[in-house]
């Protein structure tokens, strides 16, 4: 044998004298169960958490579809009210309760005198027609003066204090839908 075998030779002898020559499976023993622990911990941390992703991806796409018809429901309901806000809607519907377009007003001053001619509320047989003049009940007061229906009583006097009585002969016509 030459110098380098017995070199070799005492070279792995030192190193298996410093290597233990029994079973060493108890010093592997807490790592490896160490490291399957952790692997598992992993795993099972990604898969909830995961899951809890999931489940708000689907409260998400959720409350999406439930704001989608809240909308498409306000849309409509903004609709209806609209729709009932229209002036044609409103004239018919004032009309079906027995209402009947307004004159022109006359306002009162401060001093009591009366500024502008008021007109008599007249109801029209239809919005569509010729507006034709008929009396209906006035409000009570001192302002509301019944007349017969084919006369009208005279002009106030210029210094009187109290409220214009002339009602028109004819009324204006009225546009549908104002």
């Amino acid at each position: 044998m030459t110098r380098t075998a017995e070199q070799a030779k005492g070279r792995a002898g030192r190193l298996a004298r410093l290597m233990p020559s029994g079973p060493s499976t108890a010093a592997r023993t807490p790592f490896v169960l160490l490291v399957v622990l952790l692997l598992a911990g992993g795993l099972i941390s990604l898969l909830l958490l995961n899951s809890a992703l999931n489940e708000g991806s689907f409260r998400l796409s959720k409350l999406k579809r439930e704001t989608t018809e809240l909308t498409d429901e306000q849309q409509a309901l903004q609709r209806g009210v609209d729709s009932y806000s229209e002036p044609d809607a409103l004239e018919r519907r004032a009309r079906e309760l027995g209402m009947v377009p307004g004159g022109s007003p006359a306002f009162l001053n401060p001093d009591g005198s009366v500024r502008g001619v008021r007109e008599r509320a007249t109801a029209d047989p239809s919005p569509v027609t010729v507006p034709v003049p008929a009396p209906t009940k006035s409000e009570p007061g001192p302002t509301a003066l019944p007349t017969p229906a084919g006369s009208s009583p005279p002009p106030p006097a210029p210094d009187s204090a109290a409220p214009a009585t002339q009602t028109p002969t004819t009324s204006p016509p009225i546009s549908p839908g104002r």
